[in-house]
């Protein structure tokens, strides 16, 4: 799990984020990418969106925002996911595909994302 100072909580913060239209897709997921820190020091914040056209039901949501979360924590310690350090927030949007992806699939679409940005 992701630490809270990590996540992003409130709604404002994920309109705004999904506002800038900042982002970079592929069949499994949608990442967007908030404005970038001007000499600001607080970590980047991560939200994650799995809607309940993807599934009905809330285990397998869960499931998949499991993962995306440990991919995510994964490519950050690892250095994939250096090019957004300066990012504000970041939102995960996933596809209708997640539902059929393996994790190794899921970390391969979430890496190539991430350093597309």
């Amino acid at each position: 799990m992701l630490k809270k100072k990590y996540r992003l909580r409130n709604s404002t913060a994920f309109w705004a984020t999904l506002k800038l239209k900042n982002c970079k897709a592929d069949d499994y997921l949608i990442i967007y990418k908030g404005k970038s820190k001007n000499n600001y020091s607080a970590p980047t914040k991560v939200g994650i969106v799995v809607s309940k056209k993807i599934h009905k039901r809330a285990v397998k949501r869960n499931k998949i925002k499991r993962r995306i979360r440990e991919i995510y924590q994964e490519a950050f310690k690892t250095g994939y996911a250096d090019n957004i350090k300066d990012a504000m927030s970041l939102v995960f949007i996933t596809r209708q595909k997640v539902i059929d992806a393996d994790f190794l699939t899921l970390k391969k679409s979430v890496f190539e994302l991430l350093q597309k940005f």
